[in-house]
């Protein structure tokens, strides 16, 4: 297989979230999933007060009921209508990556991010890491070979990329688009499966 061949293979793209499940193959270091776009999320993220907003950072159970963890949004600062949209939108995505990964507990994180923070491309010390931007520019990703090709998540799109305790030398590195300079803000899930054991 030629280098540009096996770069082409270290990333799985599609339309339908069965690509996520791509990333069990040895070769692929990222799944990316195009959702079409959810008009009813899209409203209800709209507008939504991010400064007043706190992160939210458990460890999850799959099987919390969606009404449960949008009580946990609202403590966090979320109004109503977008703590319900968001518990449905990442218990859905928790489920999908709790059974991809074999996992029923999940680290969650959903996190309001301001700064340039991960700014650097790299690979995270993990198996595996679901990202999703909700709200702001989303993640940014390189092939370790092409690293002047910078390309980038659509918000709302969902990866799945494979860390170094799979790939200690990682083919495919990601990053926070640097935003401090734009005065724009991001809303991003992060779930991870270290650390936990069942």
């Amino acid at each position: 297989m030629s280098a540009v061949a096996a770069l082409d293979a270290a990333v799985a793209r599609g339309a339908d979230a069965a690509v996520l499940r791509r990333i069990l193959a040895a070769e692929v270091a990222l799944a990316l999933w195009s959702p079409a776009p959810d008009p009813q999320l899209a409203r209800a993220l709209a507008g939504l007060p991010l400064a007043a907003i706190d992160d939210v950072d458990l460890v999850l159970d799959v099987d919390v009921g969606a009404a449960s963890f949008a009580g946990t949004l609202r403590v966090a600062g979320y109004p109503a209508s977008a703590a319900m949209a968001l518990s449905e939108d990442c218990l859905a995505l928790a489920a999908c990556f709790a059974e991809i990964t074999g996992r029923r507990r999940l680290a969650l994180r959903l996190q309001v991010v301001e700064t340039d923070a991960c700014r650097k491309f790299h690979a995270d010390y993990v198996a595996w890491r679901l990202l999703k931007t909700y709200v702001g520019p989303a993640t940014q990703w390189i092939r370790a070979d092409a690293p002047d090709t910078i390309n980038a998540m659509a918000t709302g799109d969902v990866g799945i990329f494979k860390g170094r305790l799979l790939h200690p030398m990682p083919r495919v590195l990601h990053r926070s688009p640097p935003i401090v300079a734009t005065g724009e803000c991001r809303l991003m899930l992060v779930l991870d499966t270290e650390d936990l054991t069942g």
